[in-house]
């Protein structure tokens, strides 16, 4: 796994802190793992599978499911961080 690189300057971890563990726990199956290391990993596969689908397929506008998807990843982010924050204090 590659270091989070804030963690180790700050020793504080940063909002996609997670994501490598939560992807690595996805692919073995271990959904509730996955959603409990990192909250927004659904809403991030889902996000780059469309923007993955945009670049393959240009018949289709994907800008708003992008866009909306971005914010709602961005939300959940930010969420879970501060509870994980407000938790481990």
């Amino acid at each position: 796994m590659i270091p989070c690189v804030n963690k180790k300057l700050f020793g504080v971890e940063c909002l996609g802190c997670g994501t490598q563990r939560a992807l690595v726990l996805l692919f073995k199956g271990d959904f509730a793992g996955a959603f409990h290391m990192f909250p927004a990993i659904y809403t991030t596969v889902l996000f780059f599978g469309i923007l993955g689908l945009h670049f393959i397929d240009k018949s289709r506008n994907y800008h708003k499911s992008i866009i909306f998807l971005a914010i709602v990843n961005a939300i959940i982010m930010i969420v879970s961080y501060i509870y994980k924050m407000i938790i481990h204090l």
